[in-house]
This record gives structure tokens, C-alpha cells and sequence, in this order.
């Protein structure tokens, strides 16, 4: 039987057993919400991402790689169909179409964004996504049909650019995030064990 001290949300929360035999506690939201945090991530990410791009291109297209760290890491210009890391190379319409489709999934969260740590996730993914669909759209062979410019090339690994990086570091702090229950309006799904008070 439930304390009557008790606040009424936290009492309900009592009866919704998980599969675990837990039940899952939800914290309030607190604090502002934190789409500013998230478009000033995403801008700072689009900016550097684009930055660098104008200037290898300027500067390595068509020279050879420059050695970073031995032949471990060069930079080296490489025009890029496909996806992330040169995967999917004949399908740059759709990958144009999924970053779009991204980006208009990252906007509609941001609208009940409250958790400090989702608005840099999502930021970064933001940025990435947009700086990747930039050269989709501009540059050639054409509109949606562009090469995304990669440049830092890792020995048996792949060769890629700042907005590859900040897509997989937003990615990994949004898996980071899920894991401890945190959503991005700022509440944590906590799991109790049945007799915990």
C-alpha cells in the first residue's frame, strides 16, 4: 500500500512492473531547454567541417598526400559517392535523402530538448549531417548527386572528413546517453528493484 506522503506521480510509478520485476522511475525534466546549446554545436561543427574542406581542396586536390604521422595518417583529397567512409557508392541520391531526413528528425526533438548532454549529441550529429549534405547539393556532378570531399586517410582503415567524425562522435554519445536511461527532454528512465523504497 502506498504511502499517502507520497507524491501521486511516484506512487503510480509503483505498479508498472518491467520484465526485469523493476519498476521504471521517471525524473522530471529541470533546467532550460537547450536548443540553443544544439544549434550552436551543430554551427561551430558545420563551419570547421566546411572550413577545412575549401582549404584541402585548395591546397591538396591534385598534390600528394601529406604525411601526418608516417604513412599511418596522411591527407590526401579523395571525392566521395557514397556514404560515410566510402560505403554505398552507388547510392548517393538516397544517402542525400537520408541526411536530409535526419536532420528534419534532430530539428523535431530539439523542439522538447531540456538534457545538456543530448543538445551536444545531437548537435554534432546536426553539423556532420549538414555539412555532408552541403557538398551533396553544391558540389558536382550535381544537385543531390554531389561527392562529399574526404581527406584524413588512416591506414587500413578508411579515408573520411570532420563531418564523418562529428556524425560518429554525436552517435556514440547518443548510444552512451540511451544506455543510462537519459532522454533528451531532460528525464531518466531508472529501473528499481519491487521492494526498493
Amino acid at each position: 500500500m502506498a504511502d499517502p506522503t507520497e507524491p501521486a506521480e511516484a506512487a503510480s510509478t509503483d505498479g508498472d512492473a518491467t520484465s526485469g520485476g523493476g519498476a521504471t522511475v521517471v525524473e522530471k525534466p529541470k533546467g532550460p531547454r537547450r536548443v540553443g546549446v544544439l544549434l550552436v554545436v551543430a554551427v561551430l561543427a558545420f563551419l570547421i567541417d566546411l572550413g577545412s574542406k575549401l582549404l584541402v581542396v585548395a591546397k591538396l586536390e591534385n598534390h600528394a598526400a601529406i604525411k601526418v604521422i608516417g604513412d599511418v595518417v596522411t591527407l590526401q583529397v579523395i571525392r566521395n559517392s557514397g556514404a560515410a567512409f566510402g560505403m554505398g557508392q552507388a547510392l548517393t541520391v538516397v544517402f542525400t535523402m537520408i541526411a536530409s531526413a535526419v536532420i528534419v528528425v534532430i530539428w523535431r526533438i530539439a523542439r522538447r530538448l531540456y538534457s545538456l548532454p543530448w543538445a551536444i549529441a545531437l548537435g554534432l550529429l546536426l553539423g556532420g549531417a549538414l555539412g555532408n549534405l552541403t557538398d551533396r547539393l553544391f558540389r558536382a556532378p550535381g544537385v543531390f548527386r554531389g561527392h562529399v570531399v574526404d581527406f584524413v586517410s588512416v591506414q587500413h582503415f578508411a579515408v573520411f572528413n570532420l563531418a564523418d567524425s562529428a556524425i560518429v562522435c554525436g552517435g556514440i554519445l547518443v548510444v552512451l546517453l540511451s544506455f543510462r536511461g537519459s532522454n533528451p527532454d531532460g528525464t531518466v528512465h531508472q529501473q528499481t528493484e519491487k521492494g526498493d523504497k
